[in-house]
């Protein structure tokens, strides 16, 4: 796991990055500006329990792609996961809130996974974990008004204003950030292979 220092203010960004590409980065990028991040943890997985893994590159690979591709000095690329044993993100999410009290965590999806968010193993406890900071890609853009996650927790939504104090408000606590998308997806990019 990656250190931060008292009072930091970190994202969380996980996925399989099976490949990473530009739209990850864009994604990394909007989030530490609008969310005002002092690190963002880019956390690559094992694999996704809802994919299938017969085309899942090997983690080291994935790790060494996602580091080509990150250049600000702020990402920290990590696998930290896999050495913990943990596949799901309420697992992973609740170890880190007990080993890190003193940081400030704010959990960074794409759009795109906020329509099946609610398919993840223990969603609702993942929501009141940490603040979750959703960010839009192409094509998902009014998800935030039809997902059973952005129904369910209409009432934390946190106006994209406020992004930069999100950090603040007591989990359940999200908002939708609009900004620059990138068409590119991992799995067209596999198809193209």
């Amino acid at each position: 796991m990656p250190h931060a220092e008292r009072g930091m203010v970190v994202g969380l960004f996980g996925g399989s990055f099976n490949p990473p590409h530009q739209g990850h980065a864009l994604v990394a990028e909007i989030a530490i500006r609008r969310l005002g991040l002092d690190q963002l943890w880019w956390m690559v997985t094992p694999g996704n329990p809802l994919k299938s893994r017969n085309h899942l590159a090997p983690l080291a690979e994935r790790i060494a792609l996602s580091e080509a591709i990150t250049h600000d000095p702020r990402i920290k690329v990590t696998a930290f996961e896999q050495t913990l044993g943990m596949s799901y993100t309420a697992n992973t999410l609740a170890h880190i809130k007990a080993r890190n009290t003193h940081i400030h965590f704010i959990w960074i999806m794409g759009a795109d996974s906020l329509n099946t968010f609610h398919r993840w193993q223990k969603w609702q406890e993942i929501a009141r974990t940490f603040p979750i900071a959703v960010i839009d890609r192409p094509g998902s853009t009014l998800s935030y008004l039809s997902a059973k996650m952005a129904k369910t927790f209409q009432y934390a939504r946190v106006d994209e204003d406020d992004a930069r104090v999100l950090w603040k408000k007591r989990a359940p606590a999200w908002t939708f950030i609009h900004g620059r998308r990138s068409t590119l997806s991992s799995t067209a990019l596999r198809a193209a292979q």
